[in-house]
């Protein structure tokens, strides 16, 4: 698991090795978490954040889209 970015609270990650999957990025915090695909952002699955918060983490994640690609294309 690489954490890539960590923004007011929020970590976003992903595992090494997820079957091939398109470019995606997982988000915690505390014990609750989701799943986003980037290209375009979209959710994927959600357990347990707020509609409010999704929302945030939506536009946490256009901002720093670029940022992820790039990550992501080094490491997979």
């Amino acid at each position: 698991m690489s954490t890539i970015l960590r923004v007011e609270g929020y970590r976003f990650y992903w595992y090494s090795n997820e079957n091939n999957e398109p470019i995606h990025i997982h988000v915690r915090r505390e014990n609750i978490k989701a799943k986003f695909w980037l290209n375009p952002v979209r959710l994927a699955g959600n357990w347990g954040f707020a509609e409010h918060e999704l929302n945030k983490i939506i536009e946490i994640l256009e901002n720093h889209q670029t940022e992820i690609a790039n990550e992501w294309s080094k490491q997979k």
